[in-house]
């Protein structure tokens, strides 16, 4: 649960119509949505191969740290609090406070909805990993009723179904096409981002070594189930045009089949999906800043952990706080921006630290290693090439916004230092 609720959040009621806007056939919009499939599958075999290596609390902030140096694994639990968790938190936030007041129609502001949802969930997360894993599952459970109420609408009440598969190209084989399946894939991708986060929280699950590994590929195999019922559907109801055109797909799939209240049923399932990625965010991502403050490169205060619950409950008040006032500048959706470049390169960083360790293990074998990558090292080159492609497409296509991302990552090198120095002059 806490693997597919890292995953599904907002993007799969909305990415379909960004996908069909860019590729205009059925059989390629569904496409697309399998490749992007497939390299998450990639993904989560290689970060369970890692996981069972080094099931400790920290997950990615780990590797690195132990592959290349200190510096690089800090440089990632730097822009994760700055710009890729507390980001996308914040946007997330605010998309909830807008589907609230809209189900609701209550006359508060946006920003304490924010306040107040975050508040909730940290003090849930606060009281222990047991509360916060089952109001996880809890809401995992609702978003997939969610899903399973918009596919069954979908394949059951539609009374004109537009084709699934046909047609397969919607022109020639090109240069043009190929490179709109490759602009098609960033947001399928995107939306498949997430399930690292449960390697986080690794040296709390019990026996990690073997249930950290199942839980991310039958999550991730879970979810690329879902999304690719979900786009048959949006498909199936609206058709590739139609689809291309509007910017709630959910939404306008459940309205022509079931009225205004189906609508508003699918608004209340987006508004509790994006709950349960908050859940998921706030119980695990707090878990990297713990990681580098008992390494001695942050505040000593934020690997502080509570006797009776086992939780650091300073990283995630920390995080949440900070959350908050992204979301109450305003600029979120530009912090969002800079999210993918620097996202997607640290995925395909952590994913070659498997060629380091396995390449230590031939020199020094010093454990039995239950799970391993099928295919490597091609599956993991795969993989590593696919997150780095967007990564260079992201560059190409916004060279401001990601210059910004890389400015906020560099700036983490002086402040490494200073922690570095710190912590030897503590010694």
């Amino acid at each position: 649960m806490i693997v597919m609720g890292g995953i599904v959040g907002s993007g799969i009621f909305i990415n379909p119509y960004v996908v069909a806007q860019r590729v205009h056939s059925p059989g390629l919009i569904l496409f697309v949505w399998i490749a992007g499939g497939i390299v998450a599958i990639l993904g989560a075999f290689v970060y369970a191969e890692l996981g069972d290596r080094m099931p400790e609390v920290g997950g990615q902030y780990v590797y690195l740290r132990n592959a290349y140096h200190p510096a690089v694994g800090f440089l990632y639990g730097w822009v994760l609090l700055l710009v890729i968790q507390t980001g996308g938190m914040a946007a997330v936030a605010v998309t909830f406070a807008s589907y609230f007041i809209e189900l609701t129609s209550l006359p508060i502001s946006p920003r304490w909805i924010v306040v107040v949802t975050l508040g909730i969930l940290t003090l849930i997360n606060c009281l222990g990993v047991k509360p916060g894993s089952r109001v996880q599952s809890i809401l995992m459970v609702l978003k997939i009723a969610a899903i399973a109420c918009l596919v069954g609408a979908g394949f059951f009440l539609a009374k004109t179904p537009h084709p699934i598969l046909h047609p397969i190209l919607d022109s020639p084989p090109s240069m043009g096409l190929l490179t709109a399946i490759g602009a098609a894939m960033v947001p399928v991708l995107f939306s498949y981002g997430g399930w690292q986060t449960t390697n986080f929280i690794a040296g709390e699950i019990k026996d990690a070594r073997k249930n950290l590994a199942r839980a991310l590929i039958i999550g991730v195999s879970a979810v690329i189930v879902l999304y690719l019922l979900v786009n048959m559907v949006c498909v199936r109801v609206l058709g590739a045009a139609a689809l291309a055109q509007t910017n709630v797909p959910a939404s306008a799939v459940m309205r022509i089949v079931s009225g205004d209240s189906g609508a508003k049923l699918i608004a209340l399932g987006i508004a509790v999906s994006t709950v349960g990625f908050l859940s998921q965010a706030i119980l695990t991502a707090p878990r990297v800043y713990f990681a580098m403050a008992d390494d001695g490169l942050f505040f000593r205060s934020v690997a502080y952990v509570t006797a009776k619950t086992r939780v650091p409950v300073v990283a995630i008040l920390l995080q949440s706080i900070w959350t908050v006032l992204v979301a109450f500048t305003g600029k979120y959706e530009q912090i969002l921006n800079f999210v993918i470049p620097i996202d997607f390169f640290f995925f395909g960083l952590s994913a070659s630290c498997l060629f380091i360790f396995r390449h230590r293990e031939r020199d020094q074998p010093t454990q039995q290693i239950g799970f391993r990558v099928p295919g490597h090292p091609v599956t993991t080159i795969v993989f590593i090439l696919a997150c780095w492609l967007v990564v260079a497409n992201t560059i190409y296509k916004y060279p401001g916004n990601s210059s910004v991302g890389v400015a906020i990552l560099l700036l983490g090198l002086p402040v490494y230092a200073f922690w570095n120095r710190r912590r030897k002059a503590a010694k």
